[in-house]
């Protein structure tokens, strides 16, 4: 659950919800029940190459994006994978991060 702060003071309390939707290989962010983002990735052995990141343009500017990674790379290190940066935002994201430096495949 988060809290959106408006410029008038009003608060909104928002539920989000991830999902790894692995029929169409992503992970996914849903934020009131919409889907608000997700990053995809393909599979080669044990490595998730993470390639494309989006967020709903009505979304935008709220971190989603950030979330739906670190949470798609928390889930790869539970499940025992490493990762490949495709992604323009996810090799940022790693680069910016060292305590996800070590998912990275040689």
């Amino acid at each position: 659950m988060t809290w959106r702060s408006f410029p008038d003071g009003r608060t909104v309390t928002m539920t989000e919800k991830f999902d790894h939707n692995s029929a169409q290989s992503r992970f996914e962010i849903h934020v009131d029940g919409t889907l608000a983002g997700h990053a995809d990735y393909t599979l080669s052995g044990d490595v998730r190459d993470f390639n494309h990141t989006v967020t709903d343009p009505a979304f935008r500017g709220q971190g989603i994006a950030g979330k739906v990674v670190g949470h798609a790379l928390d889930q790869t290190r539970a499940d025992g994978l490493k990762i490949r940066a495709s992604c323009s935002y996810v090799e940022k994201f790693v680069g910016d991060r060292p305590e996800y430096q070590d998912l990275l495949a040689g």
